[in-house]
């Protein structure tokens, strides 16, 4: 009931300043396809048409597989298809698995501690530091032994990094935040007490971020890695990455964990210092922006499905976070083109969304996608009824990272909207990929800095198994 009741309200959304129900940002909704959901004949069915109506006009829930999430995160002494299913820290941060098997012996004092039950609620994440791909590709100059050389000098530049911010956190007090640290949000410590035990042992974990995928492989080998030619060598790199964290753990007891950068406006900054660097490199360094991690570049036909089948590869590669997406137009009189993508999400791969519009003009009340158009070499967002363009006078929905955007952005977001297309609204046909993701800043060309100390609070895991959240979302201990 109370499932169906959040879908219900999500799906009416908020009103504007006009009353006119729109699109909300937040809070971000993430339903779990289970096998009393997915199928025709499932008991709660109901309420997967209900998500699928929901996710038509809204953009959200969000979807995770527990079918392939339980295949993936295995706790200590669990075994492929029966682990964890719980859900990420923000648009796409997951925690790694419970090491300890039995809550890390409530290092972290709750009130609520069952030694028989891996613990997701009131851990956290200290921090990513993201290695920019094709920056390596382009030093090496297509010279594979030496592209290996300069990988494992950045990665270790990367390292370097995050135990700066790991030791920064070092000796914290309990005090600097009670609501987190004393008072159950995170964990109960005593005052005075520094959170350092929380830091090591598995209880946090550490993000190794990675960008460009995509273009790191095609300037190394011509093709993308979508192509047979190209898949072996980004699998080869995304294994080095995951190499180096576990060599990392080994030796520190720090949880590092490889990570799909959100990305953001860094991807914008990261190109920009890619073509200052390199030059105007044909399908490298070409556009306003590099591939959110390992997604399909957004210039790639390839189905919906195959696209989903296709990353879900990389997805078991990136263990501290990832997501894809495809691209819809307004589904809202095909839901079951809808369901049909949310029946293959949940056999193959663990978490996606499907993007569509969901805007509104204020001057003439149309409500569907607002166009990109371009005048005098910019883009600019216009009301394809009745041509309004002014910004103030519209309402406009679109996912940018794992989060809805609703303000504008810079020329790099509308630009890669205006080629990113999936599925029709018919049938499903050769898409366009997700367009990468905008907002954050990068401190330098190699690595940047996100807010440490995530906790996993901003996303509600609803599940026909239960009205609630089970591991990872927002939770008193």
């Amino acid at each position: 009931m109370i499932v169906e009741e959040t879908l219900r309200q999500r799906y009416e959304g908020v009103k504007n300043e006009a009353g006119v129900w729109i699109t909300p940002a937040f809070p971000k909704l993430i339903y779990v396809l289970e096998d009393d959901n997915v199928h025709e004949n499932s008991p709660y069915f109901y309420l997967t048409q209900l998500a699928a109506k929901c996710t038509a006009k809204r953009m959200v829930p969000d979807y995770i597989s527990e079918k392939k999430m339980r295949e993936l995160k295995l706790s200590k002494g669990e075994t492929a298809g029966n682990g964890d299913c719980y859900t990420c820290m923000g648009c796409r941060s997951f925690l790694t698995p419970d090491r300890s098997g039995n809550g890390f012996n409530n290092v972290a004092n709750a009130l609520n501690y069952d030694p028989n039950k891996p613990k997701y609620y009131g851990r956290f994440n200290q921090g990513v530091v993201t290695i920019n791909l094709p920056d390596v590709a382009l030093s090496s100059h297509q010279d594979m032994d030496k592209f290996w050389k300069i990988f494992d000098e950045r990665l270790e530049l990367c390292h370097r990094a995050l135990l700066c911010r790991h030791e920064r956190l070092m000796g914290t007090l309990s005090d600097a935040a009670p609501i987190l640290w004393q008072y159950g949000a995170l964990a109960r410590l005593k005052k005075g007490e520094t959170i350092d035990k929380l830091l090591v042992g598995g209880y946090s974990t550490i993000s190794l971020g990675y960008a460009g995928l995509y273009e790191c492989v095609k300037y190394m080998t011509g093709h993308s890695h979508t192509e047979k030619e190209g898949t072996p060598f980004a699998m080869a790199v995304m294994q080095r990455m995951n190499d180096k964290c576990a060599e990392w753990k080994a030796e520190s007891d720090i949880d590092f964990s490889l990570y799909g950068t959100p990305l953001e406006s860094t991807t914008y900054k990261f190109a920009k210092c890619l073509q200052r660097r390199f030059g105007i490199i044909p399908g490298v360094t070409d556009k306003g922006y590099i591939t959110n991690s390992y997604h399909v570049h957004v210039s790639e036909e390839i189905d919906a499905f195959d696209k989903l089948k296709f990353e879900g590869m990389f997805q078991q590669l990136s263990p501290g976070g990832a997501i894809s997406y495809v691209e819809v137009p307004n589904m809202q009189d095909n839901l079951k083109a809808v369901i049909r993508v949310m029946q293959y999400i949940y056999d193959n791969i663990m978490y996606a969304e499907l993007n569509t519009k969901s805007d509104y003009c204020q001057v003439c009340g149309y409500d569907g996608e607002i166009k990109i158009v371009e005048d005098d070499g910019k883009l600019v967002w216009e009301c394809p009824n009745c041509g309004n363009r002014d910004q103030e006078k519209m309402n406009v929905a679109r996912r940018t990272c794992g989060y809805i955007g609703t303000q504008f952005w810079n020329q790099v977001e509308p630009r890669r909207s205006a080629t990113a297309c999936c599925i029709s609204n018919s049938h499903p046909r050769p898409p366009r990929s997700e367009a990468p993701d905008l907002y954050s800043l990068f401190r330098t060309v190699l690595a940047h800095d996100e807010a440490p100390l995530a906790p996993p609070v901003r996303a509600e895991l609803i599940s026909s198994k239960g009205p609630g959240p089970r591991y990872g979302a927002a939770k008193l201990m």
